[in-house]
């Protein structure tokens, strides 16, 4: 059963972050890879709620690399990375780096069936993740590779800042906090702009969570922390998004900006020749696209999610981000969508956010002792400038 607390309480922030996250995962499934007129085409209109497979009864053959039971409410590998990762929080109760990656969500990944909702049975999580995810346990487990550095040579996308929220809630109010502790743990998954994504998505979440926040506020706090083709891509995208209010007029113009840092290319099922490379003058598309969004929409839930939604192109992914951004921010979730993703995908959506709230709670105790500690140390050691 969902908790109730203040509007305003660590509680909801985290919750509003993690359901939100879920729900926008499963808006975004069913009409992944697909543009904006093709999915206008496909639903006769646009996309206003949870809609099913593409193609229909013919989900599990049509695509045989990815033979998937996308839509009608059915969670995708965003949301069971993310919550692995809650999961691994729970394990270590204090903060993350690549080692605790190495260490424990590779054998969760690996040893624990789970239901996954888009195979409809129980099967190991490692069975449904996408292949650059699939890299953390060639890598880590097979390869031996210091987990700071296994990131290196992976196709260099999303996958790390799609399931980041946690590092962000984790340092709620402390944006630095949460970009510095995500790039470390995204140095076992990614390298290049998708590490960077994956620290900038965090801090984003850190600063949603901060009491008074704004969609605006987000971004400054993104433009402060990102760096090289990502910080000019959000910087750009937010631009042009700050002159619209629907996300129907956005829709065009945001990936007209977003198109010369995007490096996938027009057609999203046949990347081009350079698609994720390294590049210090290139950036994912889904961050930058995810807080557009949320500027287009003024924060509001509803409105983001749809507007990342009909976007198309990895819109599950851009619509995680923008529903952890919406939820953290206060915006409420839709409960008739809440109630039937956790149906659909026999999943409790809010029991990841108690978990994480009150690990949340156990590490900011443990940072306030081991700031004090230091601040003792500091000052015996004469540290302290003394008044005139």
């Amino acid at each position: 059963m969902r908790p109730k607390h203040t509007k305003t309480s660590l509680e909801d922030r985290i919750a509003g972050a993690l359901v939100g996250a879920a729900v926008g995962d499963a808006l975004g499934g069913p009409v992944e890879g697909y543009s904006p007129d093709q999915i206008l085409e496909q639903h006769s209109g646009r996309v206003h709620g949870i809609v099913g497979p593409w193609n229909g009864e013919a989900w599990r053959t049509a695509r045989p690399i990815a033979p998937y039971h996308k839509g009608d409410g059915h969670v995708t590998d965003d949301t069971l990375m993310t919550h692995a990762l809650v999961r691994v929080y729970a394990q270590v109760r204090d903060h993350l780096d690549a080692y605790a990656i190495a260490e424990h969500l590779v054998p969760d990944l690996m040893t624990r069936p789970r239901w996954i909702p888009e195979l409809e049975q129980e099967a190991l999580p490692l069975h449904r993740i996408f292949l650059a995810e699939k890299w953390l346990v060639a890598r880590l487990h097979y390869g031996h590779v210091d987990p700071r550095e296994a990131g290196v040579g992976n196709i260099v996308n999303c996958g790390a800042a799609m399931y980041m929220a946690p590092v962000g809630l984790v340092n709620a109010a402390n944006p630095t906090a949460a970009y510095t502790e995500a790039i470390d743990i995204a140095g076992a998954h990614q390298s290049s702009y998708g590490r960077e994504a994956a620290g900038v998505f965090a801090a984003a979440v850190a600063a949603a969570a901060t009491p008074g926040a704004t969609p605006d506020s987000i971004v400054t706090t993104a433009l402060s922390l990102a760096k090289d083709g990502t910080r000019t891509a959000i910087e750009k995208v937010c631009e042009v998004a700050s002159h619209h209010t629907d996300f129907e007029s956005a829709l065009i113009p945001l990936r007209e900006t977003v198109t010369p840092y995007d490096t996938v290319g027009p057609d999203y099922r046949a990347p081009s020749l350079g698609a994720r490379r390294p590049s210090r003058l290139h950036a994912i598309e889904e961050l930058p696209i995810a807080l557009g969004m949320l500027l287009v929409s003024r924060g509001d839930y509803r409105h983001a999610v749809l507007g990342a939604v009909n976007y198309g192109r990895d819109c599950d992914s851009t619509a995680t981000m923008t529903g952890a951004l919406a939820g953290a921010l206060g915006s409420p979730v839709p409960e008739d969508w809440s109630k039937q993703v956790a149906e659909a995908s026999r999943l409790d959506l809010w029991q990841p956010a108690t978990t994480l709230t009150d690990v949340t709670r156990e590490i900011f105790e443990r940072d306030v002792h081991r700031r004090r500690t230091h601040e003792a140390a500091f000052t015996d050691l004469g540290g302290l400038r003394c008044s005139d």
